[in-house]
């Protein structure tokens, strides 16, 4: 239960963020400043749509949520090392933070559903 849970909120929290990184202008601007490109935003877009998707199917089909839960580790891990880049303050890494550790409790919850 505490997996459908995580996954239900983090599947359309991402779905969310993704979205975001094609229509926020704060966002473009974002990516511009860390220095990163616009192939590189819309990049990580379509991954955290998908990364959304896959986890919300994942309810169903295990093996998915276990692989979007990998994605979403890799994507936060992605973004702490991007505020470590810019000397980001360490209350500014806190989102990433909790949604690398929710990520990873719902790839620890179906980890075996990937053999």
């Amino acid at each position: 239960m505490l997996s459908i849970i995580l996954q239900v909120l983090l599947g359309l929290g991402f779905i969310m963020f993704g979205y975001q990184k094609f229509v926020s202008e704060e966002m473009k601007q974002g990516f511009e400043y860390f220095g990163y490109s616009e192939g590189f935003r819309i990049f990580t877009g379509l991954f955290e749509v998908m990364s959304g998707l896959l986890m919300l199917i994942g309810i169903w089909v295990k093996v998915l949520a276990t692989l979007a839960g990998i994605m979403i580790v890799v994507t936060m891990i992605g973004a702490i090392l991007t505020h470590v880049k810019i000397k980001d303050e360490l209350k500014n890494m806190t989102m990433p933070i909790v949604l690398l550790i929710l990520g990873g409790v719902v790839t620890g919850l179906n980890w075996t559903y990937l053999f």
